[in-house]
């Protein structure tokens, strides 16, 4: 009967850190931060727009469980561009990102690296993010392992 209880313990505390879905490819979205922000909430990095170093935020706003679907393409110089869909989270968080934040920059990170700076001009409410090159087909080879294209049915 001891037995049983651990193993009921068991299951109910340490299976379910099995269970979890391994991600492949890591995706970041970090806002602008205030520069008087201290290193606790904020990491300096050099801007490629502006050629000046920002605060960004520690914590992203957006990551790789919030996106559901994407869509690559080639682009002119020999890297890959891609249009990722985010889920129902995401989406809210990139409208109020939009709105909050307008005239600030947003910076993406996809494994780690820095791959390019978007500008908040106007509101984005389509829970749509372009990233227009600058990915390897390394890096796409990772996101099929992750999420579906776009257009094709759930998994």
């Amino acid at each position: 009967m001891k037995s049983l209880w651990v193993f009921a313990l068991w299951l109910l505390f340490v299976a379910p850190g099995g269970v979890a879905k391994q991600r492949h490819c890591m995706f970041r979205v970090h806002a602008q931060a205030n520069s008087q922000d201290t290193a606790v909430f904020a990491t300096s990095v050099h801007a490629q727009l502006s050629g000046k170093d920002v605060a960004i935020e520690k914590i992203p706003r957006i990551s790789e469980q919030d996106v559901i679907a994407f869509y690559p393409y080639a682009a002119a110089n020999g890297t890959y561009g891609v249009l990722f869909q985010l889920d129902e989270h995401g989406r809210i968080a990139l409208d109020a990102l939009s709105i909050e934040r307008r005239g600030s920059l947003l910076f993406v990170f996809i494994n780690g690296r820095p791959i390019t700076e978007l500008a908040i001009d106007k509101r984005v409410s389509d829970g749509k993010i372009y990233i227009a090159s600058g990915l390897t087909a390394a890096d796409i080879d990772l996101m099929k392992k992750d999420w579906r294209l776009i257009g094709q049915k759930k998994r």
